[in-house]
This record gives C-alpha cells, structure tokens and sequence, in this order.
C-alpha cells in the first residue's frame, strides 16, 4: 500500500476500533437507525480492513498460487521472509520465522484474523514457561526458537519444526534445556496441532520450571462467548471491563463497575472461576457470533499433564484468551512445579493438542449449542484417534510402540463387608515409581489414567515404555492403594496384573464419621454468596463454591463463637462449614476452633481409638487436635503448618488430598459426653485453611468375621 492508501486504512481502523471496544456507548450516542446500519457497513468493513492489515501492514503472504510442493492437494506450506504459511481448505496458519509463534489464524472463507490484531505478534498464540534457575528470579519466556526446519511435506501433512539448542552462553538468557516446538497441518483437518519437546540432557544445569503452556489471544472482536463445559459457558465480560473494574482481594479477581456491557454490571470476573481438572479438560473454547465461528482447544489424552487425573488448572477467561496447561502450581503449590538438578538428564514430549476451528450455517438457530455438540463430538474423534499416528518425533511413540494393562481392584474392609467389595468408579493410574500416593504430586513423567468398571475390572491402554507403579483410589474408602512391584511396559505389550486388593487404613468399627470419602470438600455445607459480588453464572448451590468471597461467609456466620458439630444430631451438608478458615475480628483474623460433640456409652481405657482426618486442601496452615479439653497447652496432635493451594481464594472444592490418623488414648475419652476440638492456628491472610475430605473415629480393634 502507498502512503495515501495507509492513511485512510487507520482512519477506518480507527473508526471500527471505536466501535468494537465501546459499542453500547455508540448506541446511547447515535440515532438507533443510524447505529444500525454502521453496525452492519462496520461489520463486514472490519473483515475486509482486517485482511488488509493480515496481507500487506501485518506480512501474511498469501499461498493461493505459491508453487509448493502438495498444492494441488490443498495443502500448501509457504516460506516467505519472516513468516512460514500453513494452509488446507478449511484453515490457514501464519508462523513467525524463526520464532514459530502463532501470528494469525484464518478459517473458512473469513478473511478476518482470528487473533487479536491489537497485540503484537509475539502475544497472540505462543508457547511460553516460567522458569528459574537458583538464586535469581523466575523469568517469563515465549519461548522464541531461532531454527526453523520442515520436518514433513506432502500432500497429506505438513509438519514443521522451530527450535533452539542451548549452550552455555545462553545462561541466564533463555532456559537450560533444547527446545522444539512443532506444528502439524493435516489435509482435510479443519484445525492444527501443536506439540513441544523439552529435553534437559545429562550436563546441563540446574533450574526449575513452574509453569509451561500454550496461550491464544482471541480477537476481541469476535470472540464473546466462552464455553468450559456443558455448564460452564456464558457471554464474558471484555478485558477493558477488568481494567475499569474494583480490585478485589487478589488481582485476579475484580469487580466489574461499568462494563461495556451491562449484563455484566456488579459481577465478579476471576479467571480461577473457570478451571478444570485434567479428566475433565478435553475441549474448551470460544465463539463468535459474527463470523460464525468457533476456536477450540482439544487435548486427546493426558498423559503428558502432571498431578494425575483431579490436578486442576486454567482453561479460558476474560480477554478473550484461550489455554492450554502442562503444568502449573495452581492448587497445588511449588510441588508441581518440576526442578531438575545439576545434570539431571529429563526429556518431555508436551502434547500434541489440537486447535479446532468450526462453524454453523445461518439456519442454525443455536448457534452456540451446535458448536459445541460438535466440538465435543471432535474430541470424541481425537480421543479415539490416540496416540496420534502422525506427529514425526521419534520421540512421540505411536501404538505399536506402546502397551496395554487390565487388571481388576477390589476393597477389603471387614469393618464394611465380610466379603470383598468391587473397586467400583476407582481411579487407576500408572505414574513414575514412588510412594504410596506420590502420582498425585509427579510432575516430570507421564501418567496413563483410567476409571475402573463397576465390577473392578479396568484397562489402561496406550502406555508408552518404560517403568511404572499401579497407583489408585477409590471413593467412599481413605488412602492410597500402590501394587508393590514395578510395571515394566514394552512397545506391543499386554500385561493383566490380576486381581488386585486395597486395603485402606483401619483399625477398629466407626464410631462416627462426619462426610463423604471423595477427596472434596464439595459435600458440605458452601453458604449462599453475597449478591453483591455473584458470577451469575454459578447460581445452584452446586456451584457456589466457585463464588467469590465464600470464605468470608465463615465470621458472618460464626461472629463470636466457633462450629460446633454434635454427631447425630447435625448434618454435613447443612452444618459443617466448607473451609477451615480464620475469623475475622476487626481488622485483624483469629485462630478458629471447631468442635466435635459425641457419646461413648463404654469406653476402652487402655485401648487406643483412631482418628482419621482425610484432608482435601491445605493452604498456609496447621490443624491442632485437642481431646476433652480446649486449652490444653500442648496438642495431642499437630500436622505442623502445610500447604500451599490456595483452592480457597480459586474457587477451587479441593487442592492435594493428605490423610492423617491421630491416635487418641482411651483415657482421655469418658463414657458420655466427649469433644474433639479441632483448631486451625494460621492467621496471617483469610486463606489461611482447610477443606476436610472426611473424618471418622474409629473404637478400638474388635472380632470380625
């Protein structure tokens, strides 16, 4: 374009932009016939200044006539400058050159980018890890690669390579590991993949990594409508809307004082609202409206995720932006956050995932219901179509390469049944060799995760070589169960571990027991939000945990004295508070203490009672036990201060699982009236707590069939 034709792009530019960010306000300003018809011209004007911008001010070289090899398939892969072109006949994907960032996406006839254009190129789909080496601060990395190869060109794929290897004078400048990233376009997939391979070999130097994923900013547009899952899905808030908006009490989440749309007005945005556990994180995504369009993130498996199957994480939020995370300390803490020592050899293939772009007719009324169905229905494609036969990395194994074990999981408990019970719904899994329980806190290995049937019976298919431990739970029982010996998997194997038995802790019949053996604290009682600070999205008390400011509910509820919980005259749902949280008095929190009121009719003096206390979250915090007597200046039990969640502030009904078994003396206990107190002494910020899983006390150990 020359210097005239330039000028008047910006000054429509300018004009559209207006409209795009502050519509409502054109609306009260303008003559609502008027706004109508500018609505439309700047509609279809926007697409059409937008492929300008893509073509010539942005460098999106065009492949329609390039002479490429497989261009006669519709598959075309172009190499111009600066940028590496990606296009079939449903979507065209534009690749900085040697970076391999994701600078626009074009789908489907719409010559718009799908990006957000008002970002530079190197914020609109990346790559990107948080990493740290010692005694210096985390650094934030897009991870720009600085070779780019094709790796496969025919008229069926294009796979292509952006990388990097590392050498000792990038330390400190980029992070001490070789880097290839990749991306895959099929010929008839309406989307592409990405995957990345992180290799940190013997020799190199120690540094941590605390998150890794890969990031999309959406044009905002378009993009209006999010959708998690079947429930969890709404017209968002804009980003201009979080930065007009009351910070609330972390920066994440903010009250929307004057959005651009009123809807909005009085709610709560937190992305936190919006996560996911890693079982459940298949697809998620956006949709525009106008285009009618949808870009959608799919993840076939989880092997590559770290924490196991209820890790949970971000998925989408206000912006919009659209992700897809590895690993994280979100809800977990620095746990999972993997650290490799000096020399530590540690290689990591990271996906592939799939973006997924598709659209409705006009005669589709809903427009996102349909999108969505079918979007699910892709993910159903993907699923079924792992591992992957496609991506060209020796180390991205295909079937073949892979093995399979079934086995069956019963629970013996003759406390319970005489008989063994079925591991019915139970979570199989094979993680790296560890402890017991140690899956759910692995996060440099990959883990291969199922559900077992209602006889016990399960499978676990597609698991890559290599040596593993049985890890599983089951719900309603506490603990972990771990089989014993090492599971060694070779491509093509087949191995059935036979009937395998779990026996969870116990010593003695239950006395009592005070909710649900599930790993969450979602059974119990979460309060009605404030209807001043309400996502209207979550209005069932179902989703009132993901409210903000639930926590706060606790010192209204509890302004003087604390819980009390009297077995067999209260219930769970309706009388045991979601977290253990402190009480605030003034401007300052206090330690708070529950109680647990109960009878023994005949107590076993020289006997010893267990009390298991199965934890669901723990963030900055220690539990004390006290039995029969509140101010006793040493407990009979502390967990001391653990934790690092942070669930309570995120929304989130749980965090990591601990179990602990206190073992009371039984005199210390009375027939009659007895009381456990419970107290949770940190009080340095409102989050400080737990969410309980279950409890139970347990009489001594008697005669059983």
């Amino acid at each position: 374009m020359n210097v005239h034709e330039r000028k008047k792009v910006k000054a429509m530019k300018n004009s559209i932009d207006a409209y795009v960010q502050y519509p409502y306000s054109w609306t009260k300003k303008k003559n609502s016939g008027v706004v109508l018809w500018w609505m439309a011209f700047l509609s279809v004007l926007s697409l059409s200044i937008t492929s300008v911008e893509s073509l010539a001010a942005r460098n999106f070289p065009s492949v329609a006539n390039a002479n490429v090899k497989g261009s006669n398939s519709g598959l075309k892969l172009l190499v111009q400058g600066k940028y590496v072109v990606m296009e079939n006949s449903f979507v065209r994907v534009n690749l900085s050159n040697p970076d391999g960032l994701v600078t626009a996406v074009q789908y489907h006839g719409i010559d718009a980018n799908l990006l957000e254009i008002r970002d530079t190129e190197d914020s609109r789909g990346y790559w990107d890890v948080v990493w740290g080496e010692p005694g210096h601060k985390d650094y934030f990395d897009k991870l720009k690669a600085t070779t780019f190869k094709v790796i496969v060109q025919n008229e069926n794929q294009i796979e292509v390579s952006f990388s990097w290897k590392w050498d000792i004078s990038l330390k400190g400048k980029l992070a001490p590991m070789n880097l290839d990233k990749r991306y895959i376009m099929l010929k008839d997939s309406s989307g592409f993949y990405t995957y990345g391979i992180f290799d940190h070999p013997k020799g190199f130097p120690e540094f941590s990594l605390a998150e890794a994923r890969v990031a999309f900013k959406l044009s905002s547009a378009m993009f209006h409508h999010m959708t998690v899952s079947d429930t969890m899905q709404r017209e968002m808030p804009a980003y201009e809307d979080r930065q007009k908006g009351q910070p609330l009490a972390y920066p994440e989440a903010v009250l929307l004082t004057n959005p651009i749309n009123p809807v909005h007005k009085g709610e709560v945005d937190d992305k936190y609202m919006y996560s996911v556990e890693n079982k459940d994180t298949g697809v998620h995504g956006w949709i525009s409206a106008n285009p009618r369009v949808g870009f959608w993130i799919i993840t076939a498996s989880s092997e590559f995720l770290v924490g196991g199957p209820h890790k949970q994480d971000l998925t989408s939020h206000a912006g919009p932006i659209s992700l897809s995370i590895f690993f994280s300390s979100h809800y977990t803490g620095d746990e999972l956050s993997p650290k490799f020592g000096n020399g530590e050899p540690w290689k990591k293939v990271f996906g592939p995932v799939f973006v997924y772009l598709n659209s409705a007719p006009p005669a589709e009324k809903d427009l996102y219901a349909a999108l969505w169905k079918d979007a699910k229905a892709q993910l159903a494609k993907e699923v079924k179509s792992w591992p992957y036969s496609f991506p060209a990395s020796d180390d991205f194994p295909a079937a073949d390469q892979r093995g399979t074990v079934t086995g069956s999981l019963s629970v013996r408990d003759r406390y319970v049944n005489r008989l063994d019970i079925p591991g019915n719904s139970a979570y199989v899994g094979l993680a790296p060799p560890g402890e017991v329980g140690s899956w759910q806190r692995e996060c440099k290995g990959y883990q291969f995760w199922t559900k077992a049937n209602a006889d016990g019976s399960f499978s676990i298919p597609n698991v890559r070589a290599g040596e593993y431990n049985l890890f599983a739970w089951v719900p309603g029982f506490i603990g972990d169960f771990k089989h014993n010996i090492i599971i060694k998997i070779s491509p093509g194997s087949n191995q059935n571990v036979g009937k395998l038995v779990y026996e969870p802790p116990r010593d003695g019949p239950t006395l009592w027991e005070i909710g649900v053996a599930d790993r969450s604290a979602a059974e119990f009682r979460v309060p009605e939000p404030n209807k001043n600070l309400m996502n209207r999205l979550y209005v069932d008390r179902g989703d009132w945990f993901r409210q903000y400011g639930t926590w706060e509910q606790y010192s209204q509820m509890y302004p003087t004295t604390d819980l009390v919980f009297t077995i067999g005259v209260n219930q769970h749902q309706r009388d045991w508070f979601y977290a253990h949280v402190p009480r605030k008095l003034g401007n300052k929190y206090v330690p708070t203490t529950w109680s647990i009121v109960f009878k023994i009719d005949q107590v076993l003096p020289s006997g010893t009672y267990k009390l298991r206390i199965a934890i669901a979250s723990a963030t900055y915090a220690e539990l004390q036990v006290r039995v029969n007597d509140e101010k006793a200046v040493r407990p009979l039990f502390t967990t001391g201060n653990i934790g690092k969640d942070n669930a309570i502030a995120r929304h989130g009904i749980h965090g990591l699982y601990w179990l602990y078994t206190v073992n009371v003396p039984g005199n210390l206990l009375h027939p009659g009236k007895n009381t456990i107190f419970i107290t949770q002494t940190r009080t340095s910020m409102p989050f400080n707590g737990f969410m309980y899983d279950y409890i139970r006390l347990e009489g001594p150990p008697t005669n059983v069939a």
